[in-house]
């Protein structure tokens, strides 16, 4: 392993790479604590050690994926969180706009196309985004409703042109990590924005178990550390599970060539929606503590609406069990919906015959769809299930020891920092192999 690890910094061209990617990272972290302007930066170190944590919900999430830029309000405070929100919402489009599922079967350039209108979004949700931000932090809502005056005095100029600027610095922060990720991808190593994920996450890692160990002591500390370590072998086993279905090729000749007869595989993962059902139920189960938060003032008596006390208690900590309950039953809904919307079982099928492939016992055409859809519907449970308990972890520390919801051996952080983790070491590893025959692991 020692000796594979020399064999990378020991290849120029892989080094150059795996440097460039750590010099990106370095100005990528360097940024997420530069202020943004007017933003009263003592004042928002002051907040952040009184109250100690994020805020609850999807804002939670936002934080964690920007490292924990958004509730310093930098300039990189809105992370890659637009850039995610926009290649959704563009992969989801496709099902809906025929010209976008057109575009996305042209190969190469209709790709290209699709990436550019993900960007053109990724700005716009940037703009909506910084405008929310700004408004909160100026209203004193941004750790929520505190008597800390710290916390209600976040800017030092309440101006319209100083948050048309603060606006624009933070739109043009999320442009400039869009473009930090596309010359990783180019010059690096890994996918980009996968990469800035990671590390944002990864950020956050040491802050977490820190708070930990400070709350609830060294042994409960040790007793987290030894079950995460466990739970990150189990998630690597299953994120690397996958059900291959056995494919044959029939033999045709084209000219005087004979093409086929190969035996290949699909492989259908058991988790195939990845981290994407875990963001869409967030967003959900944030919407009610959304509505209620404008909703809180006090009637002629002095009483606040019975909805808003009952959202409050029940759906905006995540230490309730219908809170949990609704966020595991929102997260196998979505992993149905989100993989019958990426795996198309008739396509896949289409291909095959096309091309004169088939499943052995299985009949070309709708008989392989059917049988393709029959595996897919069951493995998908299995999956669903992983999901929904692997994001209720972070919701179970929080109730048992006292973590907060950026739990980093649970939800969306743990998936990520695997997958991404292990996506990475195969491309380092295929890069060896072209170069020396040999990879990082044998």
């Amino acid at each position: 392993m020692f000796s594979a690890i020399a064999r990378v910094f020991r290849t120029p061209d892989l080094r150059r790479k795996i440097f460039f990617t750590l010099f990106i990272i370095a100005i990528y972290r360097l940024g997420a604590h530069v202020p943004t302007p007017f933003v009263n930066y003592p004042n928002v170190q002051s907040c952040l050690r009184e109250t100690g944590s994020a805020s609850e919900g999807l804002l939670s999430l936002v934080n964690l994926f920007s490292g924990g830029a958004l509730l310093q309000l930098s300039i990189f405070a809105l992370g890659v969180m637009p850039y995610i929100t926009a290649t959704i919402i563009v992969q989801l489009l496709r099902v809906v706009i025929p010209h976008f599922e057109a575009l996305y079967k042209e190969g190469q350039a209709g790709q290209a196309k699709l990436t550019q209108y993900t960007r053109y979004l990724t700005i716009a949700l940037a703009l909506l985004q910084s405008t929310t931000l700004v408004t909160v932090a100026r209203s004193g809502q941004l750790f929520g409703t505190t008597s800390i005056a710290s916390c209600n005095s976040l800017l030092t100029n309440d101006a319209w042109w100083a948050q048309l600027l603060m606006i624009f610095t933070l739109t043009a922060g999320t442009g400039l990590i869009m473009w930090f990720a596309e010359l990783v991808t180019e010059r690096g190593v890994g996918n980009g924005m996968s990469i800035l994920i990671f590390t944002s996450i990864a950020a956050t890692f040491p802050a977490a178990m820190w708070s930990i160990a400070q709350s609830r002591g060294f042994e409960v500390f040790l007793l987290v550390l030894i079950v995460g370590i466990i739970v990150m072998g189990l998630v690597v086993f299953v994120e690397q599970s996958q059900r291959r279905i056995p494919v044959q090729y029939a033999k045709r000749m084209v000219g005087r060539r004979t093409l086929g007869g190969t035996n290949t595989y699909i492989p259908i993962k058991v988790n195939m929606a990845g981290v994407v059902p875990v963001i869409f139920a967030s967003s959900l189960l944030y919407i009610p503590a959304l509505i209620a938060q404008f909703n809180q003032t006090p009637d002629a008596n002095g009483n606040v609406p019975g909805w808003v006390t009952w959202i409050q208690s029940y759906l905006t900590k995540g230490d309730h069990p219908l809170y949990m309950l609704l966020y595991f039953l929102l997260i196998v809904g979505f992993t149905y919906f989100y993989v019958a919307i990426t795996f198309n079982p008739v396509e896949v099928a289409d291909n095959m015959k096309k091309y004169g492939g088939f499943i052995p016992g299985i009949r070309a055409g709708r008989p392989t769809a059917e049988y393709l859809d029959y595996v897919l519907t069951r493995i998908t449970l299995p999956g669903a299930i992983y999901l929904g308990l692997i994001a209720l972890l972070p919701l179970i520390a929080l109730a048992t020891v006292g973590a907060n919801q950026n739990f980093p051996f649970g939800g969306a952080s743990i998936l990520i920092i695997v997958g991404v983790g292990l996506e990475t070491v195969k491309q380092i590893d295929a890069q060896l192999q072209q170069r020396h025959y040999e990879g990082l692991l044998r």
